[in-house]
């Protein structure tokens, strides 16, 4: 596992002869075969489940009238919005994480263990409970200012120091995560209408839902595109950066607010998932080097083909669904491991 995903430093300049001069057509390649991987997952996400549908059938309920057949109502009523939930809240915790990780200069930075996922669901927990708003449309907003305020305190706490960064935001989700549980506890109408999304889980909403969050997911990878080569000058070190010209103070700005966008979006769509946004950038790296303007698209890519996947996995291991916040934590925690294990990382 060390040797596939590792401890390889995220803040490297591209070399020659190194892992990061892989060739261009090597790279297309990568991402085409990543976004071949996506279409498969979303593919076997529509008919896989404890109804397995053939994919003849499931092409044509996608395209065909539903009829009154029960597989045809299956794949409509509940698949596609699962499928194409877990689409957007893949990529989008996949360019979190590499935003993250490149920002703060440090391996193990995830939307999820910077405490931004945890203070974003504390702010739909409260919409829910203190205003009684649960429609996606209006409780992004509350997670926006819960994953804002959760990203101002581990900032403040951790110094901008990778270690204490981790440590930091280890903390602030400690502290949330009962607090969250608390309140949802507390009133038994919002715990009914979350219960499936406080574990981190594709079921639970709908093509409104969708309708409703995938602006936010677009803006922040839009926000995100255009920094990919700012984020190569970060690698080099502040000092460096600003030497060649680039606003670092700007760019750090732009990129927390992507971050606050992308994870804000995820957890009102699927709840706090953790570990893809640490797996994906780990993973990406060793595909195509630790040029950004490659990593942000394949990260996106990744992450959503991994929570897909996990979801896949959840529906059919064992006698009842694992939701897939579950499975993607197992997916992820021996990548944790290995990156944590690191001897770079040992050294931050």
């Amino acid at each position: 596992m060390q040797a596939l995903l590792g401890a390889d430093p995220i803040v490297t300049a591209p070399a020659p002869g190194g892992v990061v001069a892989t060739g261009r057509g090597r790279r297309t390649l990568v991402l085409g075969l990543a976004g071949l991987g996506v279409l498969a997952a979303a593919g076997l996400s529509l008919a896989l489940g404890v109804r397995g549908v053939a994919l003849a059938d499931t092409w044509q309920a996608l395209v065909g009238p539903v009829a009154g057949d029960v597989d045809h109502a299956v794949i409509r009523g509940q698949r596609v919005p699962r499928t194409v939930i877990g689409l957007l809240a893949g990529a989008a915790l996949g360019l979190a994480g590499v935003l993250a990780q490149a920002v703060t200069r440090n391996p193990l930075a995830d939307p999820g263990l910077l405490g931004l996922n945890a203070g974003a669901s504390l702010g739909i927990v409260v919409a829910a409970t203190t205003f009684g708003v649960v429609a996606p449309a209006a409780s992004i907003w509350f997670a926006f200012v819960g994953a804002a305020i959760a990203a101002v305190l581990v900032f403040a706490i951790g110094h901008g120091r990778p270690v204490q960064l981790a440590l930091a935001g280890a903390t602030v989700s400690a502290l949330l995560a009962p607090l969250t549980t608390l309140l949802l506890f507390r009133d038994v109408d919002a715990l009914d209408s979350l219960r499936f999304w406080a574990v981190g889980a594709l079921t639970g909403r709908d093509l409104d839902a969708v309708a409703a969050l995938w602006p936010f997911v677009v803006l922040g990878a839009v926000v995100a595109a255009p920094l990919a080569h700012r984020l190569n000058g970060l690698a080099l070190g502040d000092d460096v950066a600003a030497g060649l010209g680039q606003r670092v103070g700007v760019t750090r700005v732009w990129a927390g607010a992507a971050i606050v966008c992308l994870a804000g979006a995820a957890t009102a769509l699927a709840g706090p998932i953790a570990l893809v946004g640490l797996a994906v950038p780990h993973a990406a790296r060793r595909l195509v080097g630790t040029d950004h303007r490659w990593l942000v698209p394949l990260c996106a890519l990744l992450g959503a083909a991994m929570l897909l996947v996990a979801d896949i996995l959840g529906r059919l291991l064992g006698d009842e669904e694992l939701e897939a916040g579950v499975v993607a934590a197992l997916i992820g925690a021996p990548v944790l491991i290995a990156v944590a294990r690191g001897r770079r990382v040992a050294g931050l």
